[in-house]
């Protein structure tokens, strides 16, 4: 568990992180580097779960082997699909990363959502649903490995 304050925010305790898979956490269909590493350090604080369309279909082989629990959506409505899983696990213990249309809903509904920015770009959708915006999927990773760092970019 991450458990902050955050003045202006208020308390934060994040159980779950779920993330998009495609152009959030890859580049070109494989796991951007230093993810991996990331993952694994990131499990011993969150559940990890990585919910994806697999809209390339390398999802399977590339988490391979991780802590984390893949969840492929099924064609047709993936957005209310994402938002309907931050739901399931309690929103209010959820942080979210997600770049594409498709995770507007659930970036919205987590208690932190953070819009990542990768060379595949993020929709608008995203960026404005989200509470935070990086540029780097490894930075957003990171910034949950450091809570203070996390309270600071929030707090209001």
């Amino acid at each position: 568990m991450i458990a902050i304050d955050i003045p202006g925010f208020g308390p934060v305790r994040l159980v779950h992180l779920v993330t998009d898979y495609t152009g959030t956490l890859t580049v070109a269909g494989g796991l951007a580097p230093g993810v991996r590493e990331l993952l694994i350090r990131l499990a011993d604080h969150l559940e990890i779960h990585v919910v994806t369309a697999d809209t390339l279909g390398t999802a399977r082989a590339e988490m391979a082997g991780l802590p984390c629990r893949v969840h492929f959506l099924a064609a047709g409505e993936e957005t209310l699909q994402k938002e309907a899983y931050v739901a399931a696990l309690g929103a209010n213990g959820v942080i979210a990363l997600g770049n594409g249309n498709n995770d507007a809903g659930m970036l919205r509904t987590a208690r932190v959502g953070i819009a990542v920015c990768l060379r595949e770009g993020c929709a608008q959708a995203a960026a404005a649903a989200a509470d935070i915006l990086m540029t780097s999927v490894t930075d957003a990773l990171t910034l949950l490995l450091h809570p203070q760092a996390l309270k600071a970019t929030l707090r209001c």
